[in-house]
C-alpha cells in the first residue's frame, strides 16, 4: 500500500500544476461562452471522463505507441508546445467587447442547438487535449509510468493503480471547476475575470513555449556536443 499512496502523491503533485483546474476553467469559460448551465455540466462530465481514459491509455500503452510510430519525446514536446502556444496566443488576441455580466450568465441560453452540438464535438479536442491535459501531462505521465515498473508484478500493479487514482481525483476536480465555471467567474467582477483570463492565456502561451524549448534543447544537445 505504501507504493500505491507514494505514486498517488507523485502523480497528483506532478500533474496538478500542469492541469491547473481553476485556471483551465477560466480558459474553458472563455471558449464556451454564454451557453446553458446544462451544457457546461455535460461538457464537464465528458471532459472528466475523457481525461481519465486519456491518462489511462498513456499510462498503459503511451511509451509503446511512441516507439511504434518512431516518435521521440523531444519531438512530441516541440509539436505539443507549439499547439499550446498557438491556443494561448489566440486567446490573448481574442477580440472581445468589454466584459459584461451577461458573459458569465450561463443559465441564460445564448447559443443555438447547432452551436451546442459543435461544443460537444470539441469535448476531446481541444477541451480535453490540449487545454486540460496537454503534452506536458503526457510527458509527466510517461515518465511516472516508466518509474512505476517495480521488481515484482504486485508492486508494479500497486504503483500503476496509485497513478490511476491520482488521475481520477484530478478529473473530479476538473469536473467541479468546469461545471461551475460560470459561478466561479461570477464570484469576481467581470473585468477582473477578463483580466485573469488574459493572464492565464499568457501563462498558457509561456507553458507552450517552455515545453517546445525543452524539446528543442534535447534535440540540439547531440549537435552541440560535437
Amino acid at each position: 500500500m505504501y507504493l500505491l499512496w507514494k505514486y498517488f502523491a507523485l502523480g497528483f503533485s506532478a500533474l496538478l500544476p500542469l492541469i491547473n483546474p481553476l485556471g483551465s476553467a477560466l480558459v474553458f469559460l472563455g471558449l464556451v461562452g454564454r451557453a446553458p448551465i446544462d451544457t457546461y455540466r455535460s461538457l464537464a462530465r465528458n471532459i472528466a471522463i475523457n481525461t481519465v481514459v486519456f491518462f489511462a491509455v498513456i499510462e498503459l500503452v503511451g511509451s509503446s505507441l511512441l516507439g511504434f510510430f518512431g516518435i521521440s519525446l523531444p519531438i512530441m514536446q516541440v509539436s505539443g508546445g507549439i499547439v499550446i502556444a498557438m491556443i494561448g496566443w489566440s486567446l490573448l488576441n481574442q477580440k472581445e467587447s468589454a466584459p459584461s455580466p451577461e458573459k458569465t450568465e450561463a443559465a441564460v441560453p445564448a447559443v443555438t442547438k447547432a452551436e451546442i452540438a459543435e461544443l460537444q464535438d470539441k469535448a476531446f479536442y481541444p477541451f480535453t487535449f490540449p487545454i486540460t491535459a496537454g503534452p506536458g501531462c503526457i510527458v509527466v505521465m510517461l515518465t511516472l509510468s516508466v518509474h512505476a515498473t517495480q521488481p515484482t508484478v504486485s508492486e508494479t500493479v500497486l504503483a500503476h493503480v496509485g497513478l490511476f487514482i491520482a488521475a481520477i481525483v484530478l478529473s473530479g476536480s476538473i469536473y467541479l471547476c468546469y461545471a461551475y465555471a460560470p459561478r466561479i467567474a461570477r464570484t469576481i467582477s467581470p473585468s477582473t475575470a477578463h483580466g485573469i483570463l488574459r493572464v492565464v492565456a499568457f501563462i498558457l502561451f509561456c507553458i507552450g513555449v517552455q515545453i517546445a524549448w525543452n524539446g528543442v534543447s534535447e534535440l540540439l544537445k547531440p549537435l552541440l556536443q560535437h
